[in-house]
Order: C-alpha cells, then structure tokens, then sequence
C-alpha cells in the first residue's frame, strides 16, 4: 500500500501524541512518592512492652511507615527480619528505614573490611525490606582526631559501597555535638557532609538534634541543598527542668514548639532532596507516647501528608 510522505508523517505524529499521553499516567505512577512515617524510639517502652500491640495502634492511627531503633543479636524487637517483615507487612506496613550504630568494633583496619557483625546487620536489613542503613552516634573516641576522623568518614563511604549491593543505601543522623564540636577549626558536622559520597551516604537530618547546640534547619539545607534525603521531623520546647542530651529544650508534638517545622519540611520538598520525613518525639509533656506521635500524625496530616 501506497503511503503519501504526508500521510506518514501525520500519521506519524498521532501515533507519537498518543503515545505522550498514554505515557503521562505511567510517568506519574512511577514518579518517587514522600514516605511520611515514625521512628519507634517515639514509643520506645511501648515497643518494649508489647511491640506487636504497639504496632497494631500505631497502624490503626494511620500510620504506614516505620523506622526502627532495635536490632539485637540478628532480631527487630525479638523478631528475626523474615519474621518482622510479615508482622509488619499483616498490619499494613512498612520499614524502609532503620537505626543501627556503626561503631569502632564494625571495621577491621588490618583487613580493611567490615566485621561480621556489620555484614549481617546490612543483610539483615535487607531481608526486612529497607532502603536505607542508617547509623544515629558518632562515638566520641572517633571525634577527637581530624585525620582520623576524616579517616572513619571513608568507612562512612565503605559501609555506603557495601549497603549499595544489597540495594540500599548507608545513612547518618546528627544529634547536636556535630554542631558544637570542631577539630581543625571546622564543625564535625561539615567535615561529614564534605568528606562523604552523597551517592553512597544519605544524610538524615534531625531537625530538632540540632537545635540544642545553635544549629539552625534552615540554615544547614540553604547550605547543603539536595543532601537530606531522610528528615527526622521534631518539635521543641523550653524543658522544665533538665532536657535531652542534658540541653534547656525537650521534643514536644510538632506545632507547639519553637522550631518552624511546616517551613522546614517545605524547604525539604523544595531543594533538600527530601523524600523520607520520620516523625520522632522522646519527650511528651502531660501526654502518653502514643498520644503524642497521634497528635504528631494529625500535624503532618494538615501539612500535606
């Protein structure tokens, strides 16, 4: 059959505009989606009493998403990661995150790998369906020294190679001595950022940490913009009597207290390169815990989540 150059190429240009819209909804479907969910050290005794109930609440509340803070001779709160995986996949959830200190012990300076140990806490975070190894402490024996320090950040680097072939990624969450402490007249928390591959490490921010050494959210991600894939989402307040960290301010549910937080997850969305936000509250004024990550869930609602 005869076809006129015309007619093909009309012809042509109908097939590829509807081949563009087709695509739309596909694109839009595959488009990275924010992960809004709670860092289990929020209910902590909770979790310690009756982890299966607490997390059945939790799920109840709405909640699809959880970061966990307990990994223990190879178990999540007493369940091996098959186990913990089903728990959480029966009740509608989730972990793609968790907590697990990378410490002096993990790394082998002689062999230059990674202990056992270590291993099996990335294989095992694997297994429960998690995308990001995140280590919370820094030990102080590893701050004191700028070569050194500057050393154990390409074990940050190492640990990142390690996580990425199970397809995960290594992370790390400040508290506030990142931003008070200096060696070589820099803040720990710039060497870290400067001295690790952002395709290796993710950065956790916890936006509340920060703030009891004079560390501003804001001011850090203007700084840093696309390095925060991770957020830990947290208010403060003036402590009654000795706060967190032995600091003058406690965590309290977000909205009531000092840190701009709505501000702060925006800037996120907008050039942080902020697709996580974990919301974690430690102290809880006249509220119970769960209480407090309900009223939590309710400000993130009303924020967009």
């Amino acid at each position: 059959m005869n076809i006129s150059r015309r007619n093909f190429l009309r012809q042509g240009t109908l097939a590829l505009a509807g081949a563009t819209l087709l695509s739309r909804p596909l694109l839009a479907a595959g488009a990275k989606k924010e992960v809004m969910g709670i860092q289990l050290y929020s209910i902590r005794a909770d979790m310690k009493k009756d982890p299966l109930g607490t997390l059945k609440q939790l799920s109840a509340m709405g909640y699809r998403h959880v970061e966990h803070a307990n990994y223990v001779n190879r178990k999540f709160y007493g369940y091996a990661p098959t186990e913990f995986k089903k728990v959480l996949a029966d009740l509608g959830l989730s972990m793609p995150s968790g907590h697990t200190v990378l410490g002096r012990t993990h790394w082998d300076p002689a062999a230059r790998d990674f202990t056992d140990a270590w291993k099996y806490t990335v294989e095992d975070a694997a297994v429960v369906g998690q995308k990001f190894v995140v280590s919370p402490w820094l030990d102080e024996s590893l701050r004191k020294n700028y070569d050194d320090f500057k050393a154990y950040m390409e074990v940050f680097n190492k640990s990142g190679e390690l996580c990425r072939k199970s397809g995960m990624k290594f992370g790390y969450h400040n508290h506030d001595f990142e931003f008070s402490q200096e060696l070589n007249g820099h803040k720990l928390f710039d060497l870290i950022l400067e001295n690790t591959d952002p395709a290796l490490v993710a950065q956790q921010l916890d936006i509340g940490n920060m703030y009891h050494a004079g560390g501003v959210a804001l001011e850090i991600m203007r700084k840093y913009p696309g390095r925060f894939e991770l957020m830990h989402v947290k208010d403060e307040m003036k402590a009654a009597g000795k706060g967190e960290m032995g600091s003058a301010f406690e965590s309290t549910v977000l909205g009531k207290g000092v840190i701009p937080v709505k501000e702060v997850i925006d800037l996120g969305r907008k050039s942080g390169g902020t697709r996580y936000f974990i919301v974690e509250q430690e102290s809880y004024q006249s509220l119970t815990p769960l209480e407090s990550v309900n009223q939590d869930l309710a400000a993130m609602k009303k924020w967009g989540f």
